[in-house]
């Protein structure tokens, strides 16, 4: 495992969060099948009230050429690039000029091709924005670098040559577009990795020396959990997954929730030992007693993450295969090693069972004892106030979810966007296609005339860009017709002059179709307009999505034109929708299902019922208190349900696995089999649900704000659900004694060993038969 745990790669791609047989994902695929990919643009952005100055004009051209020469960049475009057709009457077609060449010698022949270029309303909002001297440079990078690992020396070259040009003019350079913003995020989660495996490592163990004082439980708990994470990373290389914003989690949350396997057992192997001082028979015991007890509890939080495969996403998918299989791995490895290792290793001596005479944690103990058999009233008092204020806080929750929405404000990633969000509008893609179902259709004037309107329409939003497209083109051309007059930017009035606009396109052998091309199918049958938006969230979107469906309803009747409205900035919102909502789905999954493996585990419908209580319990107060303090719903916060749940059901299976071995003990007597059990498991109960709170609260430290919330959020439920399954839970079982302890309960599908059963040696005679005398 440790050789394929080298194989595993970084995903520097975005994982679909679509199923592949929604409608927009395959809109999507049509989409890219006919026009090509649009995540492959990064864009560079200057504002600079100097950029025409002829020094400074000169650097940029001396990036752009520094930009093309590097391997992965097919294509470089901005301001200095620009082309203007130029109309030839003898040949009757237009020819592409560049504005800018490499020989401009003075400030006086810049000036002047400065007025040609911004007499071209193509590329005002395109290439620069006049009223805040901002100017953008497109990069074309090449797919097949994109998917490999090159990418990064991609991006960096990039930035480099940028840095040069900063240094150059002191003029900053912001940069974005889905290639950097995927590459740089993957960068993160990578240092990120390493960070948050060796402070889970080392809070763990800071935390375990404190409860037991012995170098050896830290060392070889340590050992168990280095050696899960190692399997963690070979089952995913093996499986073909590569490391993702969740999946890097994993590693870390191994560590986190196979550290209480080991308190478990040797909490237990302390306690036996105490009794009996017989190191072998003790951990005999503590795999025959808590073994099964240990299991199901591994199993309830294993199936917390399983229930993600249910969800159809694919990045879901992966982290639900990858957590579930090791957290199992890593409770047979705690079952097999710890038992192994502690039957070599030398007896505990007397400072290593201090821990189980700890003054202050059994005061605590005590006290939860005292408040469950004489204050149930306040308890259920102070649960019914807690339920009221929490349902009030659910109803404050918001869901959404933006493309950047983790990233920390102040982070470059996320301020570079916001620059490009005010002077250019967005860059979030934003595709519509019409077919009009007849080759050569969109090349009509109704057509083009139709498309003009919907395009003036959505560019008057304040989320929405400019439009590139097929009609900016021939305004550009129709411009050109008429000598360059800026005032006949527009849509031919005629179908005459239409015709002659086409015909001189269409015969420009420099270029031929090329101007076009981009925006049109080879049976000129379909056209797309091309949009950029701002990351406004994925409820704002939805708003402005039913708008703009409205507005191509009303211009293109679906009677006679086909449309669609596709891009990345759709797929996005509507796979976090589609996210949400499964989650949801996969949440009620993980209940039904640990459900049923306490009804199989304790084979009593009542109690199942009792021992659900105190754990969803926590579950709506963390939804209360993301209502109360504007955290929302999105895909990086709700997994803190099911992973919670998953995790704090442990706590019950504990207890109530030990309440039942002390129920025969006590000759079925209900109120000492609640204290008894409450007792000894309470304990190991505050030991691992303080190594869970640390443990998940080193996603704190974390640069996504989805994952701060989620180990924040996750911690703060584990500690809820601690105060719920010691006051709460005993509460009820003393509460409704006749109803849920029944015979059923007392004889269990699966069964859990107490003392009386273990053999002593010692005590076998041998029978002597007088007949065979």
């Amino acid at each position: 495992m440790g050789f394929k745990a080298g194989d595993v790669q970084m995903s520097y791609e975005y994982a679909p969060l679509l199923p592949k047989d929604d409608p927009a994902y395959i809109e999507q695929q049509e989409f890219t099948a006919q026009f090509g990919n649009d995540g492959n643009l990064m864009v560079l952005g200057v504002q600079d009230r100097d950029f025409f100055e002829l020094d400074n004009f000169k650097n940029w051209q001396e990036l752009t050429k520094s930009l093309q020469e590097i391997d992965g960049v097919s294509a470089v475009f901005s301001a200095s690039e620009s082309y203007n057709l130029i109309k030839n009457k003898e040949k009757k077609r237009f020819e592409t000029v560049q504005i800018f060449n490499n020989e401009i010698d003075s400030q006086y022949t810049l000036d002047s091709l400065q007025r040609v270029y911004t007499n071209l309303p193509f590329y005002e909002g395109v290439l620069h924005n006049k009223e805040t001297d901002s100017y953008l440079m497109a990069i074309t990078l090449e797919p097949e670098i994109l998917q490999s690992e090159a990418r990064v020396e991609l991006i960096n070259r990039i930035v480099e040559a940028g840095t040069e040009y900063t240094n150059k003019t002191d003029v900053s350079i912001h940069y974005s577009g889905l290639p950097y913003i995927r590459v740089i995020t993957a960068e993160m989660i990578k240092k990120e990795l390493n960070m948050f495996i060796f402070m889970a490592l080392g809070i763990t163990a800071l935390i375990i020396f404190l409860f037991f004082r012995s170098f050896k439980v830290v060392i070889y708990s340590m050992l168990v959990v280095i050696i899960a994470v190692i399997w963690a990373l070979g089952t995913q290389a093996l499986l073909g997954f590569k490391i993702t914003i969740l999946t890097g989690m994993i590693p870390p949350l191994i560590i986190v929730i196979g550290i209480p396997n080991s308190v478990f057992l040797l909490n237990k192997y302390h306690q036996e030992f105490k009794q009996h001082g017989n190191r072998i028979k003790a951990l005999q015991r503590v795999i025959r007693k808590i073994g099964n007890a240990t299991f199901l509890t591994n199993l309830t939080t294993a199936s917390g993450f399983a229930t993600f495969v249910f969800t159809s996403s694919r990045i879901l998918i992966e982290f639900g295969i990858i957590a579930a299989i090791n957290i199992l791995v890593v409770f047979l490895l705690s079952l097999l090693l710890i038992p192994i290792i502690f039957s070599f290793v030398a007896e505990p001596k007397e400072r290593h069972l201090n821990h189980l005479n700890n003054t202050a944690v059994n005061k605590i103990v005590n006290k939860f004892v005292h408040i469950a058999l004489n204050n149930r009233t306040t308890v259920y008092s102070v649960t019914g106030v807690v339920l009221f204020l929490g349902v009030i806080g659910i109803f404050q929750i918001k869901t959404t979810g933006y493309m950047l929405d983790d990233i920390p404000h102040d982070d470059p990633l996320y301020v570079d966007l916001k620059f490009f969000e005010k002077n250019f509008d967005g860059l979030m893609p934003l595709e519509i296609v019409v077919d009009t179902k007849k080759a050569k259709g969109v090349l009509k004037s109704s057509s083009l005339m139709k498309m003009d309107k919907l395009e003036t329409k959505l560019a008057q939003h304040p989320d929405i860009s400019k439009a590139l497209s097929l009609t900016q083109a021939v305004k550009f051309a129709r411009q050109s017709f008429y000598n360059g007059n800026e005032k006949y930017y527009g849509v031919p009035k005629s179908n005459q002059e239409r015709n002659f606009i086409l015909s001189y396109i269409s015969k420009n052998e420099e270029s031929g179709t090329e101007l076009i091309e981009t925006f049109v199918d080879s049976l000129s049958q379909k056209a797309r307009m091309s949009f950029r938006m701002k990351d406004i969230g994925t409820n704002r979107m939805e708003i402005i999505n039913k708008e703009i469906i409205k507005e191509i309803e009303e211009i293109f009747p679906s009677a006679k034109f086909d449309t669609s409205v596709t891009g990345a900035s759709v797929v996005f919102f509507k796979g976090t929708q589609y996210l949400i909502k499964n989650l949801f789905v996969s949440l009620f999954l993980a209940v039904i299902l640990i459900a049923s493996f306490m009804a199989w585990m304790f084979s009593s419908k009542r109690m199942v019922i009792v021992s659900l209580i105190p754990n969803l319990i926590p579950l709506i107060m963390t939804a209360a208190l993301m209502g109360y303090f504007g955290i929302p719903i999105k895909p990086s916060t709700i997994l803190v349900f099911s992973i919670a749940f998953g995790i704090s059901v442990d706590d019950t299976i504990h207890y109530l696995a030990k309440y039942r071995q002390e129920l025969t003990e006590t000759n079925w007597s209900i109120r000492a089999a609640v204290v008894l059990a409450l007792k000894e498991t309470g304990v190991s109960m505050i030991y691992t649900s303080i190594i869970l709170f640390f443990g998940f609260g080193i996603f704190g430290f974390s640069e996504f704000g989805g994952t701060v919330a989620l180990g924040i959020l996750v911690a703060v439920t584990l500690l809820i659900a601690l105060f719920s399954n010691l006051i709460l839970l005993p509460s009820l079982l003393l509460t409704l004694e006749k109803y849920i302890t029944t015979k059923s309960f007392k004889e269990p599908l699966l069964h859990i060993y107490d003392e009386d059963e273990d053999i002593e040696l010692e005590e076998l005679r041998i029978k002597k038969n007088t007949k065979d005398a």
